[in-house]
């Protein structure tokens, strides 16, 4: 892994399905705690930070003593304010963390910093876990992505890919998880990219740096994530949290 890999959760306090949801009590702490806490057992991060639009989630994150720092409110999206943040650290490898996912598992960051050991030649790597399951590879709201001999992505979609032509075929897919590493210099980059055509499709930012013929590197995980954007949701990750066994 690189010398110094530094984990950043973009932490936005407005949300149009689930208002204000970083600072949602989940069992008694904000949503963020909980992403903190789970990050910060990550072995590879040799600092972690959450990049915050508003004084109250700056507040939150000091009061249960975590690091926090302001960017924009205007940011687009995560990655933008990702790469701000990045402007005022020093890092040579940043992990993307994102901020509604409070089961996220912390082996799963080590895995994404622990790539760029791996494949010194990548500039952006995220995650994948194999699944069997029909809902989900149905599911638009969950994303599915196909890879090549190398590992590298040739596509993802909302779409349930690959199409399996012969329907007694074992259904296997990888579905992809939401956290990404990239290269500093390889982030403040692809940030200045305009969207491409199949992104604004697809609604998936990623397919930016496959438009630009970047190879991302996509490795398969045993853990899967769960992210919270509804009411349902939280009942589902308050009923986990009580139950989760830390790795």
């Amino acid at each position: 892994m690189a010398d110094k890999t530094v984990g950043i959760i973009p932490a936005r306090l407005g949300s149009t399905r689930l208002a204000q949801k970083v600072l949602r009590p989940l069992n008694g702490r904000p949503m963020i705690q909980h992403v903190w806490e789970r990050a910060k057992q990550a072995r590879a991060l040799k600092d972690l930070w959450i990049a915050c639009d508003d004084e109250r989630v700056e507040a939150c994150v000091k009061g249960f003593g975590g690091k926090a720092m302001m960017t924009r409110k205007d940011h687009p999206n995560g990655t933008s304010r990702l790469a701000e943040a990045v402007q005022k650290i020093e890092a040579e490898v940043v992990v993307n963390i994102q901020g509604d996912e409070p089961l996220i598992d912390p082996r799963n960051i080590d895995l994404v910093a622990e790539a760029f050991g791996k494949h010194p030649e990548s500039q952006v790597v995220t995650l994948g876990v194999r699944k069997t399951d029909r809902e989900e590879y149905e599911n638009p709201n969950v994303v599915k992505v196909v890879c090549n001999a190398l590992g590298n992505a040739l596509y993802f979609s909302r779409s349930p890919v690959p199409f399996f032509r012969d329907q007694d075929a074992p259904l296997s897919y990888l579905k992809h998880l939401g956290i990404y590493g990239y290269r500093r210099g390889f982030l403040l980059e692809f940030v200045t990219w305009k969207p491409a055509a199949l992104e604004e499709t697809e609604k998936l930012e990623q397919l930016r740096i496959l438009d630009r013929g970047v190879a991302l590197r996509v490795v398969e995980s045993p853990y899967d994530s769960f992210s919270v954007d509804t009411e349902e949701d939280v009942a589902v990750v308050e009923s986990r949290l009580r139950t989760v066994i830390k790795p």
